[in-house]
């Protein structure tokens, strides 16, 4: 540790003392963590790792900061300060917007380290979301989602971007997560039994051309491949580009020399297999703002099936996988001109407008869920679809009863206006404001429905009782009885289902208690009338009938196994329709799994040559 990096740590020490983390060590372990991916991860320099500790330092301790620029200097106290600065950003401040997020950057801090740095500090806090309280931990990884990774993609940190969005999956849908990465082990063997037949062909007409290359397999992301099966509405099996081969060329560091290596092999790969050439995608001719070079395109394989390929050299991979800083540093190279290249790159990324991806929509989908900020700035989550009125009765019953609309970002709207992640949002309250049956048309929360329907059926149940006092009133005055049976012939005369809802049509004056006396003297007269009770127009038909539970029989490809019976397994009781697979047991014959069951990773990598291929048949 650099002189100067070990002074700044001795600070952070001292202003961190007592403080510790969610697992009960030090905090001093995030500075620690995040200065080591400054440092290892992304390539910049000991400034950085600097700034890191003096940040943590001083963003409780702000008095501290004339010191800091006496003896470290204004760039690294410029950093510090724009570093404390981002960190008390407030979310509501940006609308979860990363747009609106990356203008705060760019406003607080003109350094393009700064949000590098920020960058790297988030990417620990998500490798450390078990440490945090379950709200914290969504809060946190919902932040991670709409306004870092956004960032993180745009300045070219490809591996940190990927990883978030990772550790974000796997926290907000366990089992979707555990689904694909299983499914990912379970297909290892045939991707790299197609990479090899790939290759075969190829393998002569490249050592004669004099190319020398590495080939690798890489697999998508498992968020990356459960956007394209949302997008695409195809299961697992229906991405095509769940992997992709890759070619790792070594080449003299000349651009020319670079271009000339990747088109020759190219060449090769499109004479050998049938491309598609409306999926060729050139980023060595035009490389991405961020850096970004390579060629893919998509071919054909003996058996039909489409195959992505990736073309690249050593030095243009390096820079794919950690960014043109860690490139840099892997090459030794640490000259603050070559480093500002970089910068002055980032610096314009960041000020370029309307170019991160959005992420929103996904993030719904994901979630079921949107968040939305309070007045006060708290962030709450309500399911996806849920309206004003559904917000109000999440803030408090009384405040949801007395809704009378809202202001969502500062626009006056009525309760049944639908909410989005990002909304800052306000109640407009009546005091004579009370629900109405449609009320339930406007929510989907279950607090909501419940608290509604609870207070219509207070409600009716006051009617009904006023309206059987009232009744009874009148029929004191006239000395009238009204027996259990006449009862009965009037909720059917006036088509009342329940006897609360024939005295509510008395209480509020849509059944008149004179007809009620009138209508039972007319019966006691003529001792019978025939009413005909009518049909309920939600009546079943004739003949309407329940279809039958689903069943089927297990199909397994294992031709060279015979007489051997199948078990489902009871750690994960799949059942039809599942995706699913065979174990061999030493015991037990075979046992049909989820692929998302909790214990398949482990049997897929410990055992794979016992992991049979199982489907549901009809």
């Amino acid at each position: 540790m650099e002189g100067q990096v070990a002074r700044a740590r001795e600070i952070a020490a001292e202003y961190l003392e007592g403080l510790a983390r969610g697992n009960g060590h030090a905090f001093l372990e995030h500075p620690d963590k995040v200065a080591a991916i400054v440092r290892d991860e992304i390539g910049l320099t000991s400034e950085c790792e600097t700034a890191v500790y003096l940040h943590e330092a001083s963003r409780m301790h702000p008095e501290i900061l004339p010191s800091i620029r006496e003896e470290f200097g204004p760039d690294i106290a410029t950093m510090v300060e724009g570093l404390n600065n981002i960190s008390r950003i407030n979310p509501k401040d940006t609308r979860l917007e990363a747009e609106n997020y990356k203008k705060l950057i760019v406003n607080y801090s003109k350094d393009p380290r700064v949000a590098v740095i920020k960058i790297a500090d988030r990417l620990e806090v998500m490798r450390s979301l078990d440490l945090f309280p379950k709200a914290s931990r969504e809060k946190k990884s919902l932040e991670s989602l709409l306004l870092y990774i956004p960032i993180a993609h745009q300045l070219g940190l490809y591996n940190i971007k990927s990883e978030m969005e990772d550790i974000y999956f796997k926290y907000a849908d366990p089992d979707g997560y555990r689904a694909i990465t299983n499914k990912l082990k379970a297909g290892e063997r045939d991707r790299e039994k197609l990479m090899r037949e790939f290759i075969g062909p190829l393998k002569a007409r490249l050592e004669a051309e004099g190319v020398s290359y590495k080939l690798k397999v890489r697999t998508k992301a498992a968020y990356s491949i459960w956007k394209k099966m949302q997008v695409q509405k195809v299961p697992f099996e229906g991405v095509y580009d769940v992997f992709a081969i890759r070619f790792i060329i070594d080449s003299p560091d000349d651009r020319d020399s670079e271009k000339a290596l990747c088109w020759k092999v190219f060449s090769l790969v499109t004479e050998e297999y049938e491309s598609d050439t409306n999926r060729l995608r050139d980023w060595i001719s035009n490389p991405k703002a961020n850096g970004y070079e390579s060629l893919h395109i998509t071919v054909k394989n003996r058996d039909g099936a489409y195959l992505e390929v990736q073309i690249r050299t050593r030095r243009m991979d390096e820079i794919a996988e950690s960014g043109l800083a860690s490139h840099w540093s892997y090459k030794g190279i640490k000259k603050e001109a070559t480093l500002d290249m970089w910068l002055n790159s980032v610096r314009s990324l960041l000020e370029k407008k309307n170019t991160l991806e959005s992420v929103r929509d996904s993030a719904a989908v994901l979630n079921n869920d949107v968040f939305v900020f309070t007045p006060s700035g708290e962030l709450r989550k309500l399911p996806f679809g849920a309206s004003v009125l559904d917000f109000a009765f999440e803030i408090h019953s009384g405040l949801g009863l007395k809704c009378t609309g809202g202001l969502v970002n500062g626009k006056a709207v009525p309760i049944r206006e639908k909410l989005h992640t990002g909304d800052y949002v306000e109640i407009i309250k009546g005091k004579n404001q009370k629900p109405s049956a449609d009320w339930l048309n406007y929510v989907v929360t279950s607090k909501a429905r419940s608290k509604i329907k609870l207070f219509l059926k207070e409600e009716e149940y006051q009617r009904s009782n006023e309206g059987k006092e009232l009744l009874a009133s009148k029929c004191r005055k006239w000395k009238f009885e009204v027996s259990d049976e006449d009862l009965a012939a009037l909720m059917k005369r006036y088509r009342q289902k329940t006897l609360n809802s024939f005295y509510e049509a008395v209480g509020d004056g849509r059944i008149d208690p004179l007809d009620i006396k009138k209508f039972v003297e007319f019966r006691h007269e003529a001792h019978h009338i025939d009413i005909q009770e009518p049909v309920a127009a939600d009546a079943a038909p004739e003949g309407a009938g329940r279809s039958g539970d689903a069943s089927g029989v297990l199909i397994i490809d294992a031709k060279h196994i015979k007489n051997m019976d199948y078990k489902l397994a009871a750690c994960c009781h799949p059942t039809f329709g599942d995706d699913i697979f065979g174990f061999v047991t030493r015991f037990d014959g075979i046992k049909i799994h989820r692929i998302s069951c909790p214990n398949a990773a482990r049997l897929l990598d410990q055992y794979p040559y016992r992991i049979l291929k199982a489907k549901w048949g009809k």
